[in-house]
């Protein structure tokens, strides 16, 4: 997940937006990481994290072609909540936000549960 990025070019009538894949990968993470029951997001431990640097958009992968948008994510619950009901509301929200911030179509938001955090107080 912390490998080079490509931008994503959105065509305007006044000319085009250049938009890092990276800042998708973020605001993905973002709505996810807002939604109620979600404890984590993780991709397993990889170099950033170990050298203690913060990685924003670790669990996610977006694959973009044309003007849309598909987006792989993987995550750990609290406990006690319903993983079905938690896993629809990120998929909402990430489509949401990332249509609303950069214009491109969301065709599919693949939340996987990885796990389920013992710890289940908000925040």
């Amino acid at each position: 997940m912390g490998e080079n990025r490509d931008y994503v070019t959105h065509p305007d009538e006044k000319g085009s937006i250049n938009i890092s894949e990276e800042v998708i990968s973020v605001i993905a993470a973002s709505a996810a990481l807002e939604t109620e029951g979600v404890a984590a997001l993780s991709a397993g431990r990889d170099l950033s994290e170990l050298l203690g640097k913060k990685n924003l958009s670790k669990g996610v992968r977006i694959t973009v072609e044309d003007e849309t948008v598909k987006v792989d994510m993987w995550m750990t619950v609290r406990l006690g909540v319903s993983v079905s009901g938690v896993g629809k509301k990120v998929q909402e929200a990430v489509a949401a936000g990332i249509e609303s911030m950069t214009g491109f179509k969301v065709t599919e938001v693949n939340v996987h549960v990885i796990g389920v955090s013992l710890d289940s107080r908000k925040g």
